[in-house]
């Protein structure tokens, strides 16, 4: 029992989830990775490496299976660490192996497909457990793997969550954790981060003044955490490591989010290769309309994602609005 105790599982061998992975192992974790994918899973016991993370080699220690029964038998703390598109369908099969006493943190930073819910109330749908929560901020996979020092958030509506969340995933320097019981704000500010990484992205892209730059990350933070607060949230979470912390790190070139942003500066067709980031921002500007928010940020990239506005024209609008909001 100690030993499950101990253990930490990881539910899906994408970037994110092999990276932390690797962190926790090569900090003496014992780690269990359940991939889907048998040929995935076989690449990690035979190669040492994942073909999703192939730059990185990953510790002996890392074990990896197909099997979500025996990731449940021998972690009891499980991340969930899938794209928001599939989690609904890994949270069922999941859930088919877990029971009341695991506790299951997700790390999806975007709102849960089809019906834009958070995450979190898509894994209640799915899982048998009332303990769940969520892992966000600046830690991306590269940083990670690279063992560059990063930090997250663990946020949940139970201290045994975050209690054990903090435990279990600290490992300084590489990763310090911190906790919150504001799993709405949390989860929001996450999401949304991404999609405001894409905004930044095209803005740079466009070669917009470093002065308009900043006054539109400000209006994009100020519209987040009102978005928050009407679902629930504490304001002050949008200017933690799960908002504005995932915003400065993710604003780069190793962010996917970021890239995309950049490709649409460049011209690039909006329907190809969406990024989590994209899916937050149409899934924010939905939210918004249900919850009667005024996100003209949110509704300027929305607009160029779905090919209803051209990138440059969009930019100039959203640089009026927010002048005009000032």
């Amino acid at each position: 029992m100690t030993a499950r105790r101990d253990a930490i599982g990881i539910a899906g061998a994408g970037r994110f989830g092999t990276a932390l992975g690797s962190v926790l192992a090569r900090a003496g974790r014992r780690v269990v990775l359940w991939s889907r994918d048998a040929a995935v899973v076989e690449a990690i016991r035979t190669t040492r490496r994942c073909p999703r993370l192939p730059e990185t080699e990953l510790p002996g220690s890392l074990e990896a299976t197909a099997d979500p029964r025996r990731l449940a038998g021998e972690a009891r703390f499980v991340v969930l660490a899938v794209t928001s598109t599939t989690v609904r369908d890994r949270a069922r099969e999941l859930g088919d192996a877990i029971d009341g006493s695991h506790i299951v943190v997700h790390a999806i930073g975007a709102l849960a497909a089809p019906d834009n819910d958070r995450v979190s109330q898509a894994m209640e749908q799915g899982l048998p457990t009332l303990k769940l929560g969520a892992i966000a901020g600046p830690a991306l996979p590269d940083d990670l793997a690279e063992g560059n020092s990063s930090s997250i958030v663990i946020a949940s509506a139970f201290d045994e969550v975050v209690g054990e969340g903090r435990r279990l995933l600290n490992t300084p320097p590489v990763l310090r954790v911190y906790g919150s019981h504001d799993l709405v704000g949390v989860e929001l500010a996450s999401a949304l981060s991404g999609a405001y990484t894409v905004v930044l992205g095209l803005s740079d892209g466009l070669g917009v003044a470093p002065g308009t730059r900043a006054v539109l990350l400000t209006r994009a933070l100020a519209e987040a955490s009102r978005l928050g607060v009407a679902a629930g949230a504490e304001a002050r979470t949008f200017v933690g490591l799960s908002g504005l912390g995932n915003l400065l790190v993710r604003a780069s070139e190793r962010s996917a989010d970021y890239q995309l942003g950049r490709r649409l500066a460049g011209g690039a067709d909006p329907a190809a290769a969406p990024t989590e980031g994209a899916r937050a921002a149409l899934a924010g500007v939905a939210l918004a309309g249900r919850l009667g928010v005024r996100v003209p940020v949110l509704q300027g990239i929305a607009a160029v994602l779905t090919g209803r506005l051209e990138p440059r024209r969009a930019a100039a609008l959203i640089s009026d609005t927010v002048a005009e909001a000032e």
